[in-house]
């Protein structure tokens, strides 16, 4: 693993923590991926935030330009994005997107 990629998860980690044992890390999609209660909410691939998001804040989200839907055969995948570092440079904004993430995959539990 490239040094950025893990700087990367030593800072989603810590963005993570008022969630304790409810997270779960995991490899998955060629990267890391952080799972709430067994449901992933986000990760990192290739110094990419990956984030599940809710469906309703798909258009608003991507019209970010450090955002895109996530996809690895050309098809987005539904609820995913992609986030370049641009777009978490700080920790206020690493700490929104693991917020968001949570905060989807609160909305996967039965």
């Amino acid at each position: 693993m490239n040094p950025n990629s893990e700087e990367i998860l030593k800072r989603i980690r810590v963005a993570l923590q008022p969630w304790g044992k409810d997270i779960e890390e995991k490899r998955m999609f060629g990267g890391t991926c952080f799972l709430f209660k067994g449901k992933m909410c986000v990760g990192e691939t290739k110094e990419r935030l990956m984030v599940r998001i809710p469906a309703v804040r798909m258009t608003e989200t991507t019209q970010s330009r450090f955002v895109k839907p996530m996809g690895f055969t050309g098809k987005p995948m539904k609820e995913f994005i992609f986030v370049t570092t641009e777009g978490f440079k700080t920790e206020e904004k690493l700490q929104l997107w693991a917020e968001m993430g949570v905060a989807h995959a609160k909305t996967k539990l039965k």
